[in-house]
């Protein structure tokens, strides 16, 4: 068998009317990978869907954990990839995606993680539109997050050079991440190519607890660039109130 390139941790809960999609994304990649899906103990159909793909995963288990942080460090570090990325059960690849991240990463040998573009598609209605991602930059960086989790490739002696995900986060453990892998070996390198897709729907964390949002963005931002940019505070009313009752209206 062909070695792994790139180990895959999915973490998941209670998501198994998207996890067909997410795994059959990853392994349809033209990618030697090693998966391991990191379940928290799910009750719906999840068991099914995993056994289902039982014999092409690196391995799996089922059971309470102390959360997504926890468990995508605990997939990772399962695996023996150069190369390391997770993927949200409610998320997927586009075809090629990780064979258009490893190139970049060959191209940018000194870069500790590439990431590419995404897209968010609303469950409900279909509609899709561009993650907002561009060129590395610091000071872009502390105004908003550049980077889409879903569309990264990470090197793994730099997962491990800063010990992984911060596990006492819940909601902004990427963009946290995204500062250290640059303060531990660099500039992340941009691929201005789409690769992954960003599933937004009512249980998502993002759209079912904003508050907690912006009050983990505004201390990460603080923590690692020193201040806290205007734009949070006048962002934070509009996103956790205006936008949160456009959701309801919706509904």
């Amino acid at each position: 068998m062909t070695a792994a390139i790139v180990t895959v941790a999915v973490p998941s809960f209670n998501q198994g009317q998207f996890l067909e999609h997410a795994l059959r994304s990853i392994f349809e990649q033209d990618v030697p990978v090693e998966v391991f899906v990191i379940d928290g103990g799910s009750t719906d159909n999840s068991l099914d869907v995993i056994r289902r793909w039982e014999h092409r995963l690196a391995g799996w288990r089922s059971h309470s954990d102390r959360g997504q942080a926890a468990a995508i460090n605990e997939g990772i570090a399962r695996g023996s990839a150069p190369f390391v990325c997770w993927l949200n059960s409610d998320d997927w690849f586009l075809p090629d995606g990780l064979r258009t991240l490893l190139e970049s990463c060959d191209n940018n040998p000194t870069a500790p993680a590439v990431y590419g573009r995404a897209w968010n598609v609303k469950e409900k209605t279909g509609s899709k539109r561009p993650i907002w991602t561009e060129p590395f930059s610091v000071e872009r960086m502390a105004v908003r997050c550049i980077v889409s989790q879903p569309a990264t490739l990470v090197r793994r002696s730099c997962w491990e050079g800063v010990n992984g995900l911060d596990e006492g986060l819940h909601m902004v453990m990427d963009y946290d991440l995204w500062w250290r892998l640059y303060r531990f070996g660099g500039p992340l390198c941009y691929v201005d190519k789409f690769v992954a897709v960003n599933r937004e729907h009512e249980l998502t964390k993002t759209s079912s607890q904003r508050r907690r949002h912006y009050r983990e963005a505004i201390r990460t931002v603080r923590k690692h660039y020193g201040r806290v940019p205007l734009k949070w505070w006048l962002a934070q009313p509009y996103a956790v109130w205006y936008k949160g009752l456009f959701n309801v209206i919706q509904r």
